[in-house]
């Protein structure tokens, strides 16, 4: 496969309304096409997501089509199980920024969280944070919020602050549950005001995206993206 074959994507002439702003259009289905990939880079220069969310083996493809549409390149590390070794993710971190992803996703060692291990959760990020923010990336740090408690979740949050991490984010949206209001509301008073708050499984309609944003979210994650911003009814497929 050659990236010199895969078309840049241009940007649309109108967005579709300021929710687009806070989406990023996901596509990590594990049997995902070059096609696929394309078909979302292109639906996401025309409604100006935010980014394209994919899995590493992507990066590249997605930030040669979505050349001068302003929309970012994002990719996971760590996906989606987190049970993946500090070392590990963040030589995949590492990859997939030199690959172009403007930002990275991370799922956090998800058993530690639920141990209580608070500087194991802290030292996995920091050293996946320090990774992506060397080439001035964004990191979002997935803490899957339906394996967790409250008081876990709250632990989870303060060691993505205390790492250095630029979002807290629900969900991988493989391990059950998805985002809700609850835990946007809980993860946004848990990082304060000045972290971002990325709702992510499960939000398929504006009036979910619209719920989440009041809550406390700043980005979004969803493979529903278009009917969000048409306000209708989207895939229950993430």
């Amino acid at each position: 496969m050659s990236n010199e074959a895969t078309p840049s994507v241009q940007p649309a002439a109108a967005v579709a309304g300021t929710i687009a702003s806070y989406i990023d259009h996901t596509l990590l289905k594990p049997e995902a096409s070059e096609s696929d990939v394309l078909k979302v880079c292109a639906e996401a220069a025309e409604y100006s997501f935010k980014s394209v969310c994919v899995n590493p083996v992507w990066v590249k493809t997605v930030k040669t089509a979505l050349q001068g549409s302003g929309v970012l390149t994002c990719s996971v590390v760590g996906f989606p199980l987190g049970a993946t070794p500090t070392d590990v993710k963040t030589f995949e971190a590492r990859g997939a920024v030199l690959d172009g992803a403007d930002e990275v996703d991370m799922v956090i060692n998800i058993a530690a969280a639920r141990a209580g291990d608070k500087g194991a959760l802290t030292e996995d990020i920091s050293s996946v944070a320090e990774a992506v923010h060397a080439s001035g990336a964004i990191l979002k740090v997935i803490i899957e919020t339906a394996l967790l408690t409250d008081d876990q979740k709250v632990l989870a949050c303060q060691a993505a602050v205390a790492a250095g991490a630029d979002f807290v984010k629900t969900s991988t949206g493989f391990n059950g549950g998805g985002a809700t209001v609850e835990d946007i509301a809980l993860m946004r008073r848990t990082v304060g005001p000045d972290l971002g708050v990325k709702a992510s499984g499960g939000v398929r309609s504006l009036a979910d995206a619209q719920a989440m944003i009041a809550a406390g979210a700043t980005r979004i994650g969803a493979s529903s993206g278009i009917a969000i911003v048409k306000g209708e009814q989207g895939s229950s497929a993430y």
